[in-house]
This record gives C-alpha cells, structure tokens and sequence, in this order.
C-alpha cells in the first residue's frame, strides 16, 4: 500500500484549511497526501461566519462583510457599529471550491471518500473501516478532524448544543439593507432554551436567515421551520419569499476537554477544541490552530505534547461559567447577552469573544453580567472540577 506523509481524517473546515495552507506555504511538496472524507463537496452545506480587523487567507471568498450590525432584544435594541471589525460570511461551496482547487493542482494528494468506522491507532499504524473496507497506513503524520462523542461528554462536564436551521429567501421586491446585518434577535419566543434569529442580507433582495438554539436537545424539524416562519412574518413583516436553500448544523457547546494529540493522532478543528464553548464560533480558532501548526510543522517542532495555539486558561473559566449559568438556568440567555451588548462596546466583546482581550477590558464585561447567576455558576465551575 501506498505510503503516505499526511493523512486527514475529515475534509471539512478544519482539514482542508489546514491542508489549504500547508500547500500555500509549500510544506506538501514532495509529499504525499491522503484526504479521506464521506462524500465529494458539491453542495452548499453550511455558512460560516467570523469577525476579524484586516484580510485574512481566506479573503479572495468571503461572500459578503458588514460592519453594522443590529442586536435586538426586547428590553434593548441598538445597531451596533462594530469597526474596524469586519463581520465576514463565507459560503460552503465558496470554500470547498477554493480549496479543492489548490488540492487538485498539488500532485501527490490522494482523496478516498467513504463512510469511516472504526478509526483506531495502534503499533504505529491507523487502522481504518471504509464502506465496509479495511485500510492500515503505517508511519504517516495524522490530523484527525473527527469527533467521538464520547470524546466530548466527559463526566462533570456541561454538554449543551447549538442548533440552527437557515433559509435562504429571496423577496419579489427590494427588501433588505446590505450594509446592515442582524447579529441576534432574542425578540422571539425563548420557550425551547436561549433562542434568536440572524439575518445575514446578500442582496436587496436576498438574505439568509437562521433560527438558532442554545439547549441539549435538537428539535423536530417543523419547529424549526415554524420558528423561521414566525420570525419572517412577525418582525420582517415578509410573508411573500422563495427559499432558495437550506442549512442545518449542530455545534457542541461544552467545557470537557478536548486532547490536542489521542490514539497516534492529532485532532483539529471541534474534534481539538477549536469551538468557542461560550458562543459556538470556530471558524477562526481553526485558523490560528492551523496557522501554528504550520509554524511547529516548519520548525520540526510539531510535537504530542506541545499544543498549539493554547487559549489562556482564564478564557476557559470564563466560557464554562456561561455554560454553568446556561445549563442550570441561573440566568436565561436572552438577559445575560442583552447586558452584554448593552453595558459594552461592540469591539471589547468581539476581543473577548476572540480570548484577545485585556484583564482590564474582560474585568468590565463581568461587571456587566448578572451578579449573582454568574457567582453560582463560577462556584459551580470550581466545586465542579
């Protein structure tokens, strides 16, 4: 069999960013690449969406970017001007497309799709389960972006989901403001857990629209459907629209820890951390992984046991007291972020919410929050160790 260098369990964000990058650093040439992955990417899956201050790599496909942004709840309400943040939207396919592109024009990279079961490490070697087909690579460097469940439901840890379901609509008239985009309206029904609405226009008369939840447990699809519904006609006051697509995505939400390096692998993406607890944001902590990856991979210092791009531990406790307070209901999540917005500059949170933000800065986004909720769940956090 084949021998490879690279292998990557998983082409999704976390895999082929990094592979995308490594091949534009020239760390693929001469080698030889295995990509493995369930199917081909010829759909428009998923959006991702990201603040950051300057051009990033993956600027040539950012579909749309605004820095105006409305936050509504039903106590406070405010179109927030977020500069020099940049409020930034990629399409699936966009991605996909670019990546795919560079990978086709590296010779030595090899794509296997199939259905993986039974991923195990042993002797040096992963052993594989294809479409019912046995695979051993023996002696390659592994980046596995595939999450175990169990991986992520250790004990003493909270385990909460953020799940949306976006439409794509497109109005007969010109509707929507382009350069304004709704960051989170908590003005609707809050009965299933924290629940708002996004709304992310591409065009006078295109937007998507995404119903999100933070709680334990999806729902059946058609209370997904009338949430978007209700919200399209109650405060869009839209009731004549086509749905030009679909998207569904679930997020972990989770203080357990995630290993940088298991089973002769190491793990990217959510299967390695890179999902914010606290809000679910992952894209750009897939970057920064993958960019200090690239510099260990450069300086032959990739290493079990030397993590890249460590979060300082204060941003952890931060993240798993919110979920404590979440999880327990201390405090509904509709208050929490309305104080947040309301009491903070737009700039401070989006630091914070990057873990780039100063003691002094992340001293005043606590006074802001409820007191006594989030005293309960910092003991509970503690006691909870």
């Amino acid at each position: 069999m084949k021998k490879y260098d690279y292998i990557f369990t998983g082409a999704g964000c976390a895999g082929l960013s990094l592979l995308t990058r490594m091949i534009n650093a020239g760390l693929i040439a001469g080698k030889n690449v295995l990509l493995i992955d369930r199917e081909p990417k010829q759909r428009n899956d998923r959006t991702w969406c990201f603040w950051e201050q300057s051009p990033g790599f993956f600027e040539p496909i950012i579909c749309k970017q605004w820095n105006e942004l409305w936050f509504y709840s039903n106590s406070f309400s405010k179109l927030l001007s977020v500069a020099p943040y940049y409020y930034k939207m990629i399409r699936g396919i966009d991605f996909y497309t670019h990546c795919f592109n560079s990978i086709q024009q590296q010779s030595g990279i090899d794509i296997l799709y199939g259905e993986i079961t039974d991923l195990n490490f042993f002797e040096n070697s992963l052993s594989l389960n294809i479409d019912g087909k046995s695979f051993i690579f023996s002696g390659a460097v592994i980046f596995n972006s595939i999450q175990k469940e169990e991986s992520a439901s250790q004990q003493k840890s909270v385990y909460l989901l953020q799940h949306f379901k976006g439409w794509m609509i497109e109005t007969l008239k010109p509707f929507f403001k382009i350069n304004e985009a709704t960051l989170m309206d908590f003005r609707v029904a809050q009965t299933n857990g924290t629940t708002f609405v996004y709304v992310l226009p591409l065009s006078e008369n295109k937007a998507l629209v995404e119903y999100t939840l933070f709680s334990k447990k999806t729902l059946p699809n058609n209370i997904y459907n009338e949430g978007l519904e209700q919200y399209l006609q109650q405060f869009l006051q839209l009731t004549q629209y086509t749905i030009l697509e679909e998207e569904f995505g679930i997020i972990p939400m989770t203080n357990a820890k995630f290993p940088w390096f298991a089973n002769g692998m190491y793990n990217i993406g959510t299967a390695g951390g890179q999902t914010k607890a606290s809000s679910g944001y992952t894209f750009q902590f897939i970057q920064k992984q993958s960019d200090a990856i690239i510099e260990q991979i450069k300086n032959n210092t990739l290493n079990p046991h030397i993590k890249p791009a460590a979060v300082p531990k204060r941003f952890n406790f931060y993240d798993a007291v919110l979920l404590r307070v979440l999880d327990h209901q201390y405090a509904a999540g509709s208050e929490v972020f309305t104080n947040l917005f309301k009491k903070n500059r737009s700039q401070s949170i989006f630091s914070f919410l990057d873990n780039e933000s100063s003691i002094a800065t992340e001293f005043s986004i606590i006074k802001s929050l409820p007191k006594l909720p989030f005293l309960k769940g910092a003991y509970k956090q503690i006691v909870s160790r």
